[in-house]
């Protein structure tokens, strides 16, 4: 490797912050996730603005299922902002798709029979937003509709329903062309690929918009995100009939034209409820956010003396951020030992749990995974970034 790409690495390695858990899951994510930081102190560097890009894990750090995404030098969990907001570039690597959850307040606990029959009626009809058929996907990747009941916490004076569901879902309808119009994945939409400026680096090719077109993803961004909230609170409707919406926010979506989340929640508001999931077997949790960082974390974690040296400080005291569910962890892996690199592609030699023997892993989607359990919770807890107002015991999930 030559000595300009260790210092990049080096850098980005200093611009990433994580708060993980120290697992398989977190620290393929911490091996990853450099690069794609590098790339865009790359790509600020051929724009002549600062390289300042940062990457702000939340507990439920850990790897991205999506190639590309994970290719292009990225994990999952976290915040990454690479501008103060109103700079008109957009990274498309990240490729923002709107995915988020809805949970809701239910009077009686659903019929099982009686929700898969709808689900089956809904996936058979032509149903519309604003001209656009509808693609229910409930039974893709981590999507799910799960059905709980609801035991609020002793320290919180909230009323909330005796039962609750949560609908996690996104808006795939938008990710490639629709006649004259781009989609949001720029490997998916020729029309968006097309509009891009495409610079190489020297770990991975950045897909970037600039100018007029930074504006128009945005806005079209900002509509998919309303789109897909539409589409949760359309499906609670038709499955659930009346309910009461206590959260419906997307944790994969652009917050300003220089910042991402990437599987994590965001706080605009104190009072937001969000959801907290973890696996099937164990309870889900409504939690409020705490403005955050706090300034005795940030120095607890050591993140303080280098923050501020690299002038970015701000970004964590003010980041605001919380997990959204568990996260992947590899079962069979215990540590990355080191990152191999030949002709441009990335090669991660694990250790194996056992203590038998070595791994070397390129793509991750195919791995084994589990869910994270209770540990995201703690940790989260433990920094200080969340307060629990209910805990959701499962009953049952439909995935289908």
């Amino acid at each position: 490797m030559h000595v300009k790409k260790q210092d990049l690495l080096q850098k980005a390695k200093d611009h990433c912050f994580f708060m993980g858990v120290n697992d398989s899951g977190a620290e393929l994510c911490k091996a990853n996730a450099v690069y794609g930081i590098a790339g865009i102190h790359f790509v600020q560097d051929r724009l002549g603005i600062p390289s300042n890009a940062t990457f702000i894990a939340t507990p439920d750090m850990t790897i991205t299922r999506n190639t590309a995404r994970w290719t292009s030098g990225f994990g999952y969990g976290g915040k990454i902002s690479w501008g103060q907001g109103d700079e008109e570039l957009i990274v498309l690597n990240v490729k923002p798709n709107a995915c988020g959850m809805l949970v809701g307040g239910l009077d009686t606990l659903p019929d099982s029979k009686t929700l898969i029959r709808k689900i089956h009626d809904m996936e058979a009809a032509t149903i519309k937003i604003d001209g656009t058929k509808v693609n229910w996907d409930f039974y893709k990747s981590n999507h799910f509709i799960d059905i709980f009941i609801v035991k609020p916490t002793t320290r919180v004076h909230l009323k909330f329903k005796k039962y609750a569901f949560i609908i996690h879902g996104s808006a795939p309808e938008f990710r490639s062309d629709r006649g004259s119009d781009f989609g949001l994945y720029y490997d998916q939409s020729s029309t968006l690929f097309n509009m891009a400026e495409h610079i190489k680096t020297p770990f991975q090719i950045m897909h970037i918009l600039t100018g007029s077109n930074a504006k128009k993803y945005y806005k079209q961004v900002k509509y998919v995100e309303n789109f897909a909230k539409r589409k949760r609170r359309m499906a609670a409707q038709l499955l659930f009939g009346e309910f009461t919406e206590i959260s419906n926010e997307n944790h994969q979506s652009l917050i300003n034209m220089n910042e991402i989340l990437l599987g994590c929640h965001y706080m605009k508001n104190k009072n937001t409820i969000f959801p907290l999931a973890l696996r099937g077997d164990l309870p889900a949790y409504l939690v409020k956010a705490v403005p955050n960082l706090d300034p005795e974390i940030i120095d607890h974690l050591g993140f303080e003396k280098r923050a501020r040296k690299l002038g970015i400080y701000d970004r964590l005291i003010q980041a605001n951020i919380l997990p959204h569910g568990g996260g992947y962890v590899l079962p069979d892996i215990l540590t990355v030992n080191k990152v191999i690199e030949i002709e441009g592609k990335r090669y991660f030699e694990v250790e194996m749990l056992n203590d038998r023997g070595k791994k070397i892993i390129s793509e991750v989607k195919e791995l084994p995974y589990e869910y994270r359990g209770r540990k995201v919770v703690l940790r989260a807890m433990e920094l200080g970034i969340i307060k629990i107002v209910a805990k959701l015991i499962p009953q049952y999930i439909l995935k289908i």
